[in-house]
């Protein structure tokens, strides 16, 4: 679930042109990359539209190199700056008179404006060169988030203001995220590594980034927040712009696919692509259960119910708790290569319910503390698996717009369970609701792993050619839906 939140999409996510991932290996030792070498080269690869190598290629751009830092430090700095603004916001506006509802309005226009307009922010990714757009949206994120700032530290602070500098960074971050799928697959042939290394930094800066914007309200204002946000921004678009991608094959890119189609055309074609894929489109449809039932509800009734009962302090600490337990489940992705990667991750998906169950039976702070750790780590190694799956199984030419509408989808249903959640728990109280909300998430899993086409994906890189004598044929074609 690429992460919009502290929840990621059944997943979350560079050069002049967008290009055809497979064709952004590694060069030889030579430098470069004969057409009698590409020939010869073409039985060692699995070509899964990720340019995953199944053989020498894997050792020759390994996870950590110096444009992954880079990216790893542009995502890492961001999120922390993403985890800093609500505290900013909350100070912010409470500080100015505004109460709760406003607060929730203004994370409301760029939670609506991302939403609503990420779909477009995939099929524009994948005409025009990704990494352009990226850095774009970082700089527009830059000035808006200065110009909060301002009116933040002058005391000049207008509801309807605040709320419009938040619309243009959902739209910002509409047209940055849609990259990040592809981006990742040209930085590092082993993908899975790559996203539970991305995975570890921004659970620790989730853990960071409340505490330092605490610390800075405290020492400056809610507008050294803003100011300290606008900085990640310039941090990220710094080191995007310092990324030095492998280049683009003869004739790759968008430019045969895209560039004489259609706006509408394009989209068109990522959703057929996109309803092509049973696991994909399954993984979403069983998310919205998800999303309504389960992590909708839980998120403010978990914080309403811990803050009732046991103060503001256990309800830091069991998030932390949440936090900690993400970074594991990182860990442990970067460990674990299971052959069927969504059937794996489904498995892990079962530890959520001690998030909900632990809070909605009222049992004490530190059990609560350690379902969240055990939540985390599970919902953390399902989103690496889910991502890695994502960007190793679809084509790279429409990997931008199917990454969008994986994000669309996976969050169109949760302001639903956000909004049923309060009159629910007026009718059944909290904890009830929160003890039916982990047994749907028992639910989740188990339907996931219902369904063949999910289950049974086997992981592109796992493949052997001899078996699929076809599969260097073309990029992201590399097995029907079977295992």
């Amino acid at each position: 679930m690429t992460g919009t939140s502290s929840q990621s999409s059944p997943g979350e996510a560079a050069a002049a042109r967008h290009d055809s991932v497979a064709g952004a290996g590694a060069p030889s030792a030579a430098g470069r990359r004969t057409d009698a070498g590409a020939r010869a080269g073409a039985g060692d690869r699995v070509r899964a539209g990720d340019g995953v190598p199944a053989g020498d290629g894997a050792r020759a751009r390994p996870v950590w190199s110096r444009d992954f830092a880079l990216f790893f430090v542009a995502r890492a700095v961001a999120r922390l700056g993403d985890t800093m603004l609500p505290v900013a916001l909350a100070a912010g506006l409470l500080e100015h008179g505004y109460g709760a509802g406003a607060v929730g309005l203004a994370m409301a226009s760029t939670a609506a404006a991302f939403a609503g307009l990420v779909v477009f922010g995939g099929v524009i990714a994948d005409r025009f060169s990704t990494r352009k757009l990226m850095i774009g949206a970082d700089l527009v994120r830059l000035g808006t988030q200065s110009l909060a700032a301002v009116l933040f530290y002058s005391g000049h602070v207008v509801l309807w203001e605040i709320c419009a500098i938040g619309f243009a960074n959902g739209v910002a971050g509409a047209v940055f995220q849609p990259g990040v799928a592809s981006t990742v697959p040209r930085l590092a042939a082993d993908i899975q590594g790559a996203n539970g290394a991305i995975r570890i930094a921004e659970s620790a800066a989730q853990l960071a980034g409340p505490a330092v914007a605490g610390l800075l309200v405290g020492l400056a204002s809610p507008g050294g927040v803003f100011a300290a946000h606008a900085a990640t921004y310039a941090v990220s678009a710094l080191c995007l712009l310092l990324l030095r991608l492998p280049p683009l094959p003869a004739g790759g890119g968008p430019a045969a696919g895209h560039g004489s189609g259609t706006f509408r055309a394009d989209l068109v074609d990522g959703w057929r692509e996109f309803r092509a894929r049973t696991w994909l489109w399954g993984v979403i449809a069983v998310w919205g259960l998800y999303m309504i039932a389960v992590w909708g509800p839980t998120v403010p009734l978990v914080a309403t119910e811990v803050v009732q009962q046991h103060g503001p302090r256990s309800y830091g600490l069991i998030n932390s708790a949440l936090g900690a337990g993400t970074v594991v489940g990182g860990f442990l992705a970067l460990r674990l290569r299971p052959r069927r990667m969504l059937r794996a991750g489904a498995v892990a998906l079962f530890a959520f319910v001690w998030f909900p169950a632990t809070v909605g039976a009222g049992l004490g702070v530190p059990l609560m503390a350690a379902g969240a750790a055990v939540a985390g780590a599970g919902m953390s190694f399902w989103g690496v698996m889910w991502a890695t799956s994502v960007q190793t199984q679809v084509p790279p030419d429409v990997l931008n717009r199917i990454h969008a509408y994986d994000v669309a989808g996976s969050l169109a249903m949760m302001p639903v369970g956000q909004a049923l959640a309060g009159p629910a728990a007026s009718a059944l109280g909290a904890g009830h609701v929160l003890l039916v909300s982990a047994a749907i998430s028992l639910v989740v899993p188990s339907a996931l792993l219902a369904v063949p086409a999910i289950r049974d994906l086997i992981r592109a890189d796992a493949w052997p050619p001899a078996r699929f004598p076809g599969a260097a044929a073309g990029p992201g074609r590399v097995h029907p839906e079977r295992p």
